[in-house]
């Protein structure tokens, strides 16, 4: 049996000169002089309620006045996320480059030519014969969808590294016109990335971190509706942006039922799989008048990573999972100080949940993510060791005793 497990992983933390307050936000906004009056407090009221914090970064081409998109910024703020994390995970792994021999880089907006995986490649001269995949425009959720692969690839290349980088850009992706739809995305969207090994040598089992037990993929894009729901596309002026539609959390919702109802079974213990099983039957086959049952994940996790979407996406999903404000913890202060740093956001969850040291040998954590298209993944992980925080090395570890922090239901600017 072959053995996969994550041997370490890293999350990118930009320089100070990167930091975006709320109040930066929305003069750099007013300045550039794209945005109508009304749009400003649009933004502004967006921001007042998105749970974001007032150290989450940008990149320095948004940040400039006037800002100055283009390719060349583009690819210096891929390389500063993806080399900034690669590195930190080989000074922990103590891995060479060499080493690896699968690469897999998810980043749905920004496909440049060559590709990321290629710049990666090129940047470390990694060996070759690396097999490399280069996933775009998969959304939020990619970060599992890579996982996933990685963990399929190392079932039949014995005693290999796989190296799995997951990000977004936002340099050439800031919307500057009026269309609503499409300005949420500015407010919620920041500057991240991570960086995770996975290994199935026999001889990293002892050092490794944590086992991938469960992987479920869910995607609704057969259904028009969901596969409209996050859309890249032009407004009547022909400014390129992300549409958020009105019926997202519908969506979501929708796709997590299926994806959960496929997940249970494999997790859940008998006692709440009878209790599901009883109701579900009552209400299609005897048509009871009865609430869905909603089984209890908390008996099957200890530990919870909600992709840090936005606000109104964790207080959903904690509502339908019935979660304490410690299971949300990780998640609600990853978007407080990082933001929607899209498919890296599990990582900065996880590597919470170990500055505050959390993490016991055996723990279980279920991180979910949702993404366009419209998908939503799950992965299971199983604690190999307890981690010690004060010898782990994350982008908490300087700042975790101010955490959590009272996230203020309407903030002002």
């Amino acid at each position: 049996m072959i053995f996969g497990s994550i041997s370490n992983f890293s999350c990118y933390k930009p320089e100070e000169s990167r930091k975006c307050t709320k109040r930066i936000f929305m003069d750099q906004s007013r300045m550039t002089g794209t945005f109508t009056e009304e749009n400003l407090q649009f933004q502004k009221k967006i921001l007042e309620r998105s749970g974001l914090g007032d150290s989450t970064y940008l990149p320095e081409a948004v940040l400039n006045i006037p800002p100055n998109p283009s390719m060349k910024e583009a690819r210096k703020e891929a390389e500063a996320v993806m080399f900034g994390a690669i590195d930190e995970l080989f000074a922990k792994t103590s891995v060479k480059p060499k080493d690896i021999g699968i690469l897999i880089v998810n980043c749905s907006l920004f496909n440049p030519t060559p590709s990321l995986s290629a710049m990666v490649i090129n940047h470390y001269k990694l060996r070759g014969n690396i097999i490399s995949y280069n996933l775009g425009g998969m959304g939020c959720s990619a970060g599992l969808i890579s996982i996933d692969l990685a963990n399929n690839l190392l079932q039949v290349h014995p005693n290999s590294y796989a190296l799995v980088i997951s990000m977004e850009n936002i340099t050439l992706n800031w919307y500057f016109g009026n269309d609503r739809s499409k300005l949420v995305s500015n407010c919620l969207f920041r500057m991240g990335g991570a960086a995770i090994l996975l290994s199935n040598r026999f001889s990293d089992r002892r050092r490794s971190k944590y086992r991938l037990v469960h992987t479920v993929r869910t995607h609704k894009g057969a259904d028009d509706n969901c596969f409209a729901c996050v859309t890249q596309e032009e407004d009547s002026e022909g400014k390129v942006g992300v549409t958020l539609s009105k019926n997202l959390m519908a969506v979501a919702g929708d796709a997590l039922k299926t994806n959960i109802t496929t997940l249970g079974p494999l997790v859940l213990p008998m006692s709440e799989q009878l209790l599901f099983f009883a109701t579900l039957v009552g209400k299609k086959l005897f048509k009871m008048k009865i609430k869905p049952y909603i089984p209890d994940f908390k008996l099957a996790f200890e530990h919870f990573c909600i992709h840090a979407g936005g606000r109104a996406v964790l207080d959903e999903l904690e509502k339908n999972l019935q979660l304490s404000d410690w299971h949300m913890e990780p998640s609600r202060m990853t978007l407080y100080r990082f933001g929607n740093t899209s498919s890296s956001s599990l990582w900065y969850e996880l590597a919470y949940s170990e500055a505050k040291g959390r993490i016991k040998k055996g723990d279980r954590t279920w991180q979910i993510a949702f993404g366009s298209g419209f998908k939503c993944n799950s992965a299971v992980w199983k604690a190999l060791r307890s981690i010690n925080s004060a010898k782990e090395k994350n982008p908490w570890m300087d700042e975790i005793h101010h955490f959590p922090v009272d996230v203020p239901k309407v903030s002002t600017i």
